[in-house]
């Protein structure tokens, strides 16, 4: 299926920067916030005008670089790997590509997805967060994708949530999973870890550091996976992960480090058949595979 209108208002012709600007300002509603116009400029048809441009203030340790690209129109939101396939995440649409050929298998949407996020490979399914960002109240909830079936649907609604879901991982047969608040209330971004492998009891709750949410750009942290026993989180739109530590005390994250990496943030994922990692370019619409410059990585990606 090609990006459509729930993927987000679309430019048909290149116009100009601020025609372009001025259109896709008249396609959001006065009740909706700024924050609405920022996420489409990233998703859509406006790759360089805005978020394309600065980098992270943090300074960069060796990290990944690009392996091998492969062109996805669904490339706007997050990528997930296995040994055989490639998997493009848009705002509605899983997408499931040969990896060695590069031919679309598969693809799986629903009549009510709305904001799809970051995805995680489990027991040969995709997981992917799913929000109604950047509507408010917030709601969010974790769809399945079944390669079987070519079928997303719905794994678990969250009650009340503190934000829009943007990822959620597996460690120690616990879920982890990361809500965003954004704009001056992105230092609200969370990260719980809920108890016995489901989600009716939340064992621990973290906030990010200040140095690395001031690094946001009024985001948040878009994906992360875990690397042992440290968390890799990316950007909204940097090209850089940041390696944090979960405390021995306290509820904050602690930053290890910041390393390069050649996609500009969003949901991104280890590739187990190359031990390095998975991403995209949504400004370029592609999938971008990743290898370690050097020993960023410990070498113990995914769970």
């Amino acid at each position: 299926m090609p990006l459509g209108a729930k993927d987000g208002p679309r430019v048909i012709r290149r116009l100009g920067p601020a025609v372009e600007l001025t259109l896709a300002a008249q396609r959001f509603s006065t009740r909706q916030s700024v924050l609405a116009l920022t996420a489409w400029l990233a998703a859509a048809a406006v790759p360089s005008l805005l978020l394309a441009s600065g980098t992270t203030k943090l300074d960069r340790q060796a990290g990944w670089t690009t392996d091998r690209l492969l062109a996805s129109p669904f490339a706007t939101q997050a990528a997930v790997a296995d040994r055989a396939y490639v998997y493009a995440i848009s705002n509605t649409v899983v997408a499931q590509y040969d990896r060695r050929t590069g031919r679309l298998v598969a693809q799986g949407s629903a009549a009510d997805a709305k904001h799809l996020n970051s995805g995680f490979l489990y027991e040969g399914r995709i997981y992917a967060a799913h929000s109604n960002y950047p509507a408010e109240p917030h709601e969010s909830d974790i769809r399945v994708f079944d390669p079987a079936t070519g079928s997303l649907s719905l794994f678990h609604r969250f009650e009340d949530p503190p934000g829009s879901l943007v990822w959620c991982i597996r460690k120690g047969g616990n879920w982890w999973c990361c809500f965003a608040q954004y704009g001056p209330a992105n230092d609200r971004t969370v990260l719980i870890e809920y108890a016995d492998g489901g989600f009716e009891r939340e064992l621990r709750r973290f906030t990010f550091p200040s140095e690395v949410v001031a690094d946001w750009d009024g985001m948040s942290g878009s994906g992360g996976i875990w690397d042992g026993d440290i968390l890799l989180v990316s950007h909204h739109h940097f090209p850089v992960l940041y390696r944090l530590a979960v405390p021995e005390t306290g509820n904050e994250l602690v930053l290890d480090a910041a390393h390069f990496c050649p996609f500009p943030g969003q949901g991104f994922a280890a590739d187990p058949l190359t031990g390095g990692l998975v991403g995209i370019d949504r400004f370029n619409r592609r999938l971008v595979f990743a290898v370690p410059e050097s020993a960023a990585s410990s070498g113990r990606l995914a769970e």
